[in-house]
């Protein structure tokens, strides 16, 4: 793959796709840094510091620091995720929407704008929740954290959120179309990355300061490294399905008797499940988080990273959109299908209806595999956490998502650059017939 990259240089439009890419990225960082008006940002961060080991953090780190500065960027993408979600559940329930969903592209765009509407409200009613929570809050020393609190307060900031956020789903819905890999993917994994080095710098000071040892530091290290490579064997992981050709005759020429293979990974939803259930935890836990009732602020007492509720609710997030994203996307019935219209199938299963139920009796075992790596990874960020007292940037949900949106992204430019190859060898096959 690192070789195949290498031909980016021959191909102008794939460098014109990766430098808009990172343009826009760029954008999004320098909107992580712009205040929201009416907060005193120093008691604000003194107050995220108090709370760096809630579920504050890991939203934080979803928001790639904007939340933690207050900025324009604050809610991240995450209601852009969580309108996504709702979308997608709706229509296996809607017959509507089922049936746009299988119109095309204008009933791709037509959910896509849904989706566009869910966001902004689902923006509101957060950014309500949090400008009127915020209006309640002190810094542990006591200083308050809004200068001017009041309806007007309310109004900006529901304002000033709702805007970034709809600005971030244009950013990454642009980057989808016009630069290269997922644009959603791609802004969630560029605040993972800046903010890296900021969890370095404090793991070092832990460790200056005696909160941490020598020996823990390697033994995250290690832990690390293991993580890693689980991860790169796992995404890249596959079962093949032998699939064997009939020999079929179309006029004077033979075609078929090949054997070849159905590849199926064992993760199939990639980093979709952690983003998908964090998005889901996060959007009510938020809110309660900055509400002042007390059954809202036991709720938000009960989603904390590292109790058991959240864990176990987690997990269950987890397994649950592994098996609806994957069924969601891969359909057995299309695949025995197209196998039997090409004279495909598997050796010892009668084509048809039987292939359908052997690929899908294969894929829940996968699926099932494949969600309990994913439950595995993450849940090391709450362990980090509670037991060695380190920024969670080093976890498993961090590191998938990065890794998993690296592998993506770079599979899409190898992609890119096999499509340009083949382009050429049909035109220089093209001009050779033609001479």
């Amino acid at each position: 793959m690192l070789e195949g990259l290498g031909g980016v240089s021959k191909i102008p439009e794939l460098q014109r796709r990766i430098l808009f890419t990172v343009l826009l990225l760029a954008v999004y960082r320098i909107g992580v840094y712009i205040p929201t008006p009416g907060i005193d940002n120093v008691a604000l961060m003194a107050q995220f510091e108090y709370a760096r080991g809630s579920l504050f953090g890991l939203y934080d780190m979803f928001a790639g620091g904007a939340f933690s500065n207050f900025s324009i960027f604050a809610l991240g993408i995450m209601p852009y995720i969580s309108a996504s979600i709702i979308l997608n559940l709706l229509t296996v329930a809607i017959p509507h929407l089922e049936k746009l969903s299988k119109e095309g592209e204008s009933g791709r765009r037509k959910i896509t704008q849904y989706t566009r509407y869910g966001t902004i409200i689902l923006s509101t009613i957060q950014g309500f929740g949090i400008a009127w929570g915020l209006q309640h809050m002190a810094s542990p020393s006591g200083a308050p954290i809004v200068l001017q609190a009041g309806w007007s307060f309310i109004f900006m900031t529901v304002i000033t959120l709702t805007s970034g956020t709809a600005f971030l789903m244009w950013l990454g819905e642009t980057i989808t179309e016009k630069g290269i890999g997922n644009g959603i993917s791609l802004i969630i994994f560029s605040g993972i990355v800046c903010r890296m080095p900021a969890a370095i710098g404090q793991t070092y000071q832990l460790l200056t300061a005696g909160e941490l040892g020598v020996l823990i530091i390697l033994l995250l290290g290690l832990m690390m490294v293991a993580v890693l490579g689980a991860i790169v064997y796992v995404e890249g992981a596959q079962r093949r399905i032998p699939v064997q050709y009939a020999k079929r005759i179309v006029g004077r020429k033979m075609y078929g008797g090949q054997t070849t293979h159905l590849p199926l990974k064992i993760n199939s939803a990639g980093v979709i499940p952690p983003i998908f259930a964090s998005s889901v935890i996060m959007f009510p836990a938020t809110i309660a988080n900055f509400a002042q009732e007390g059954w809202m602020q036991q709720i938000s007492g009960y989603l904390i990273p590292g109790k058991i509720g959240y864990e176990v609710l987690y997990v269950a997030l987890i397994f649950f959109f592994c098996f609806f994203y994957t069924a969601v996307t891969i359909k057995p019935d299309d695949m025995a299908d197209n196998m039997k219209k090409f004279g495909g199938f598997v050796p010892g299963i009668r084509p048809g209806k039987r292939t359908a139920e052997y690929i899908e009796e294969i894929l829940e075992r996968l699926t099932f595999s494949g969600a309990i790596y994913v439950s595995i990874v993450c849940v090391l960020p709450s362990i980090l956490i509670t037991q060695f007292n380190v920024p969670f940037y080093f976890g498993g949900t961090a590191l998938l998502i990065v890794v998993g949106v690296a592998m993506d992204t770079a599979s899409q430019i190898e992609s890119h650059l096999l499509t340009r190859q083949y382009e050429g060898f049909m035109k220089k096959g093209h001009i050779a017939r033609r001479r």
